[in-house]
């Protein structure tokens, strides 16, 4: 018989081993996208960061932000999730602030792989944002990545299904058109830069259509479930069978 103990007394449940920081927004988010549990093979937790709009984070990078972050971040904590990630790569304004505030792993942002693809390809790092314009230095820089790592960035603000959806959350999301942006964007992206020897999807909204980026550039394309997935199975290891 396996023993087991209590982990915190405040816990009284288990099994939900990744924690997930959410945007105070609303919009539809379709399986793939990190905003539908249905995207994971395993139990996630989802935790709003109250007053976290998109305005706030991307075009304001309102610093008062940092508190219900931290705030966000350990109710997740208390709540008994071994990891804790976000929803949009702009949370990288607070990894810092929040991975100090808590005693689990936290990785806020997507953004975060782009050293890690960077030395596995060893070419430039191709990168598709929700907003390129708000994308500054500041957030790779509180990262940790160089400047020196090679990088194409292009931006979804300006496709109509995207903006509106998305950016401005009308309410209502035509997929088919949003795959049909994305695709147009990256191979954009790969006619002005063709050495790119990979696609980061920095924007947690745009996973579902990974297969259909790869499909039309022919490249590796990391997103948010890349990055989660890969964490998931560092923090909740099984053990192997077979044969020899």
């Amino acid at each position: 018989m396996t023993a087991y103990s209590v982990r915190t007394k405040s816990q009284s449940w288990y099994g939900q081993p990744i924690g997930i920081l959410i945007l105070d927004a609303a919009y539809p988010c379709v399986p793939g996208n990190v905003g539908n549990a249905t995207t994971y093979d395993f139990p996630v937790c989802y935790q709003e960061v109250r007053g976290a709009s998109i305005e706030r984070l991307l075009t304001q990078r309102d610093p008062a932000l940092a508190e219900p972050f931290v705030e966000a971040a350990r109710e997740l904590e208390r709540r008994g999730v071994r990891a804790i990630t976000g929803a949009c790569g702009f949370m990288a304004l607070f990894q810092r602030q929040v991975a100090g505030a808590v005693e689990i792993p936290v990785f806020l942002s997507s953004l975060m792989q782009v050293p890690f693809i960077h030395a596995a390809t060893g070419k430039p790092v191709g990168i598709i944002t929700a907003n390129a314009s708000l994308l500054r230095a500041e957030h790779f820089d509180l990262l940790g990545i160089s400047p020196s790592i090679p990088k194409s960035i292009a931006g979804m603000e300006t496709q109509p299904e995207f903006r509106s959806a998305i950016l401005e959350e009308k309410g209502t999301l035509d997929s088919a058109a949003i795959e049909a942006e994305v695709v147009a964007v990256a191979r954009d992206l790969i006619g002005q830069a063709p050495e790119t020897g990979a696609i980061l999807l920095e924007c947690s909204d745009l996973p579902p259509y990974a297969r259909a980026v790869q499909e039309a550039v022919d490249r590796p394309v990391f997103d948010f479930n890349t990055m989660i997935n890969y964490m998931h199975g560092a923090i909740v290891r099984r053990r192997y069978s077979g044969h020899l």
